[in-house]
């Protein structure tokens, strides 16, 4: 058995060595605009031969955006089972259902975003710590289904900026879902044009970038950042 999946993008092969690992939960994070649906949906015009799971928090899961991104977008539309909670309290039931829909056939799960409607919750909620306990409840799921099962889990996240350092950018959820995922991919925008960054990485070193457009086919290179830092094996 492979033990990664392409991305379906040359460039994120390359940034990944291959592509995302089928035994482990890999957190695409950024500020809204960045991309992160678009590498999802990238991923899953790839993957048609299982059935996906797609959870969509955001209502990102575009039909137009899949025919462009391919022709046979119809049999990547016929193997989804489209998951859509609108609340945090939906979300907890939908990762309970979850746990019964996991057998054989499904080869990628996918949940775009985690952390929107926990976010909403943690507007309105006068417990923290019970929102909180929820949420790693819910990633301590896609944890076991990923490494029970070897099916790759992929899913975003979005950020907020530091009050004390405002040129750094710190993942929702934080300690929750930074340690919870063994590989974590940073994306930024910059005048029209992207960059993703292998901020943690199980087996690689971080640091690595790539730079790219999105156009209709998918991901367009611009260049290739071969400088590494020391991984983050938190």
């Amino acid at each position: 058995m492979k033990n990664k999946i392409t991305t379906g993008s040359d460039i994120l092969d390359w940034l990944l060595e291959g592509g995302y690992e089928n035994d482990v939960v890999t957190t695409i994070y950024g500020p809204a605009g960045s991309g992160k649906s678009n590498l999802c949906m990238i991923c899953l015009a790839k993957h048609y031969d299982k059935k996906i799971i797609y959870i969509d928090t955001e209502g990102s899961l575009s039909v137009n955006r899949l025919k462009q991104l391919t022709d046979d977008y119809k049999k990547v539309l016929d193997n989804i089972i489209v998951l859509k909670p609108t609340d945090f309290n939906e979300q907890s039931k939908v990762f309970e259902k979850l746990k019964k829909l996991i057998n054989e056939k499904i080869g990628l799960v996918i949940v775009d975003s985690i952390a929107m409607l926990y976010r909403l919750e943690l507007g309105k909620s006068k417990d923290v710590y019970k929102v909180n306990r929820e949420l790693g409840v819910q990633l301590a799921s896609l944890i076991q289904i990923a490494r029970k099962n070897k099916i790759p889990v992929l899913i975003t996240n979005q950020v907020y900026q530091d009050f004390e350092d405002k040129d750094k950018i710190n993942m929702v959820g934080g300690d929750i879902l930074r340690y919870g995922s063994k590989c974590l991919i940073e994306l930024q925008k910059n005048n029209g044009s992207y960059k993703a960054t292998l901020r943690k990485h199980r087996s690689l070193p971080g640091g690595k970038n790539v730079f790219f457009q999105i156009k209709d086919h998918g991901l367009e290179e611009i260049k290739k950042d071969y400088s590494s830092e020391k991984s983050s094996n938190e």
